[in-house]
C-alpha cells in the first residue's frame, strides 16, 4: 500500500527553540537554522528533520509518569556498540546540559533528560 504523506519533520515544543536546536546538534549533529526565534529546524546528517517551536507555558514531561504529565515520545541515538562508546556520548551530553534520568545497561540504553525535560536516550548498537 502507498502511503499517504511522509514524514517532513518532529517538533519539539520548549521554551528557547534556539538553545535546544544548539542543544541536540551538539548530540545528534546538524547546524541549526534559526531565522526565526520561535520555530527553528535541525537537520540531522543521514536523519530526519527535527523542528523546535516556542511553546509559551511550557512544562516539561515528568518522566517515567503515565498521567497527565507523561512523556508524549522520546528520541534514541545509537553511541556505539561498546559500553566505552556510550559512556564517551554520555560525557559529551552532559557537558551539553543534559541529565541522566536512568541508566538501563542490562537493555541496552541509557535515558537523559534534555536541558527542558524531555527525555532522549543513548543506546549501545547491538552487533549480530
Amino acid at each position: 500500500m502507498a502511503p499517504a504523506a511522509r514524514l517532513r519533520s518532529v517538533v519539539v515544543d520548549c521554551p528557547d527553540p534556539r538553545a535546544l536546536a544548539r542543544f541536540y546538534a551538539g548530540v545528534g549533529g546538524g547546524t541549526p537554522e534559526d531565522e526565526d526565534p520561535d520555530w527553528v529546524v535541525l537537520r540531522l546528517p543521514d536523519g530526519p528533520r527535527l523542528a523546535f517551536q516556542r511553546a509559551p507555558g511550557y512544562a516539561p514531561p515528568d518522566w517515567p509518569r503515565a498521567d497527565h504529565d507523561s512523556q508524549q515520545f522520546h528520541l534514541d541515538f545509537d553511541a556505539g556498540s561498546t559500553w566505552e562508546e556510550v559512556d564517551a556520548a554520555q560525557e559529551k551530553v552532559l557537558k551539553l546540559g543534559a541529565r541522566l534520568l536512568q541508566a538501563q545497561d542490562e537493555e541496552g540504553f541509557r535515558v537523559y533528560a534534555d536541558p527542558v525535560g524531555h527525555p532522549f536516550c543513548l543506546c549501545r548498537i547491538e552487533e549480530g
